[in-house]
């Protein structure tokens, strides 16, 4: 299981169209900064472009909160490229978009699909070391609502700079955690009510 493991650096070439140029990248470039992992099955498809559409639509506010986002398929990276130029729900997507071209980036964080040679649907949340603190993985035919991951995100934050609490179902900035000491066991249903 991926969850708590520090990420090994695997370096390959990324798309970034905010500066319309193709660079190596590797996750140690975002050491220091939370990051968003979004893993789809490929371009030129049907529901991955609504994906990467919405988490252009949170990319502002996870940089406000010191997150960067990258995408990944197992897409070349000139394929990346025709895409993002020919599918309209992406051209205001400004995140680099990954080339794993042999699923090395896929297999590590474990959403490879031997049978058919594309990544499962992952979303994946790593703390600024670089451990996976959150993971969701999906079939193919169903998308994902990334705002959860922007609540998520803002969660695990909160957590780690308020050592003691948790957050609860639903939780958003601003909510109420839960205080984890010996005195709310067996009563979270009171201190949620406070």
């Amino acid at each position: 299981m991926i969850i708590g493991k520090k990420i090994e650096d695997i370096e390959l070439a990324a798309y970034f169209p905010e500066v319309g140029g193709i660079e190596k990248i590797k996750v140690s470039d975002y050491r220091g900064k939370w990051l968003v992992v979004l893993f789809y099955p490929a371009d030129f498809t049907f529901v991955c472009p609504t994906e990467l559409r919405d988490l252009q639509a949170i990319y502002p506010t996870l940089k406000e909160l010191n997150a960067e986002a990258i995408s990944v398929s197992t897409d070349s990276v000139f394929a990346h490229v025709a895409w993002r130029d020919m599918e309209g729900l992406l051209q205001n997507v400004t995140f680099p978009m990954i080339s794993d071209q042999l699923g090395k980036m896929s297999r590590q964080f474990e959403v490879f699909d031997e049978n058919s040679g594309k990544a499962l649907r992952g979303v994946f949340l790593i703390d600024p070391e670089g451990v996976v603190k959150g993971v969701d993985i999906s079939m193919y035919d169903v998308g994902r609502n990334l705002s959860e991951v922007l609540k998520r995100l803002k969660a695990y934050q909160y957590v780690e700079e308020h050592p003691g609490v948790q957050c609860p179902v639903g939780w958003d900035a601003g909510d109420k955690p839960i205080d984890t000491s010996l005195k709310n066991i067996g009563k979270v249903a009171e201190f949620l009510s406070d």
